[in-house]
């Protein structure tokens, strides 16, 4: 951790869902793309793919996510990223994390913008709880 602001230096790996690393087994080009992502890259890709509500969908989104590699892609498309405190904040809140999955994408963009907005650490912090809250109680937008 970086002592100044207490948040860590590196983001953990992530755990690789058995389907998709199965997947990368088969597909050497994607595989050697995959280990050169940043762990946040692959946080993406594994988010992505496990927001897929039907086992079709996340069938397809596995094998996108070979092909998308093996192009030299380095995110899902239309994927929103999600800053680390807010992933961790979300986490922390299965109500708030549900109804963010529910989420259109361009909600998301703009409960991130929101939180982005600001410079200051602690109205950051601020805005990620008052986040968690809205979206605890059902609001789709900041």
């Amino acid at each position: 951790m970086n002592k100044t602001n207490a948040i860590p230096d590196e983001e953990p790996e992530p755990r690789v869902p058995t389907d998709f690393r199965k997947a990368l087994a088969v597909a050497p080009i994607a595989k050697a793309q995959w280990s050169d992502l940043t762990p946040i890259a692959r946080r993406d890709f594994i988010s992505w793919i496990d927001a897929a509500k039907q086992a079709e969908t996340r069938r397809r989104r596995i094998e996108r996510a070979c092909d998308m590699l093996a192009t030299g892609k380095r995110r899902p498309c239309c994927f929103s990223i999600v800053p680390l405190d807010l992933h961790k904040a979300l986490a922390a809140n299965p109500k708030a994390k549900a109804r963010w999955s529910d989420l259109t994408p361009t909600a998301r963009r703009d409960f991130i913008s929101w939180i982005d907005a600001v410079s200051q650490r602690e109205t950051r912090r601020g805005r990620i709880e008052r986040a968690c809250l809205m979206l605890a109680s059902g609001k789709r937008r900041p």
